[in-house]
């Protein structure tokens, strides 16, 4: 596929400090989506060491790969808005920048949701023997809990950056700081449904975790208080007619 040609999917990986993995991963992405009509978004989170480098030379080479790039740090979910935003792709599919989600299992996703009937605007991975600490699995598993009790969500395993979803929903949802991690949520307040899948997870082999259990439930405190009143204000039309 030419840069020129609109893909059928659009794979959008923010990354912020992932010198050595960033450009690895994004080949794995092109073999994984080879033969495809796919393109492949890197978001450069304003890196401080050579990333945005590698990947503006990578760019060469893989003709489906396009590099935007941050003037200042803004965080994952900016990352993935921008890429969103950016992408030509109907079907969106992002993956974590830390090459944790195996770029192999994104295909599936992606043709879980292309096949699914249009009410389905999420296929979302969920993580199998995660590669973590134990206090980060802990953490996870009372996130997790606590989130799906007050939020009513349908989601084992929301942290899992791996996800495929339609790019006209995702554009609809409310914007705000952490949002990748309600998206299920959110978007079954907008009158869609999710479905789920397992998905692989290896350990992270360069650089280190942008996130600490401390300063994930320092956020999610008023994150979740935040959606828990998105939900309570919205109402839904029914079936809209047009005479």
């Amino acid at each position: 596929m030419t840069r020129d040609a609109a893909p059928e999917i659009s794979i959008v990986v923010p990354v912020h400090d992932e010198a050595g993995a960033a450009g690895p991963l994004a080949r794995e992405i092109a073999e994984a989506f080879a033969g495809r009509s796919h393109e492949i978004i890197f978001v450069d989170d304003a890196s401080r060491d050579t990333t945005l480098a590698e990947l503006r030379a990578l760019s060469a080479e893989l003709a489906t790969l396009r590099v935007l790039a941050h003037a200042t740090n803004a965080g994952q979910s900016r990352a993935v808005r921008t890429g969103v935003l950016a992408a030509r792709g109907a079907i969106v599919v992002t993956l974590d920048g830390d090459g944790q989600n195996p770029p192999a299992d994104a295909p599936r996703l992606a043709d879980a949701l292309i096949a699914a009937p249009p009410q389905v605007a999420l296929v979302g991975g969920v993580r199998q023997k995660r590669q973590d600490s134990e206090a980060k699995l802990w953490a996870s598993r009372w996130a997790n809990r606590i989130r799906k009790r007050l939020l009513g969500d349908d989601a084992d395993d929301t942290g899992c950056g791996l996800k495929a979803f339609r790019r006209d929903v995702f554009l609809r949802l409310p914007y705000f700081d952490h949002v990748h991690r309600y998206l299920p949520a959110l978007v079954i307040r907008e009158g869609y449904e999710n479905r789920y899948l397992p998905v692989g997870h290896r350990h992270r082999e360069t650089g280190q975790s942008k996130y600490t259990n401390w300063g994930r439930l320092r956020a999610s405190v008023s994150d979740i208080l935040g959606v828990v009143w998105l939900k309570s204000r919205s109402r839904r039309p029914g079936a809209i007619t047009e005479y």
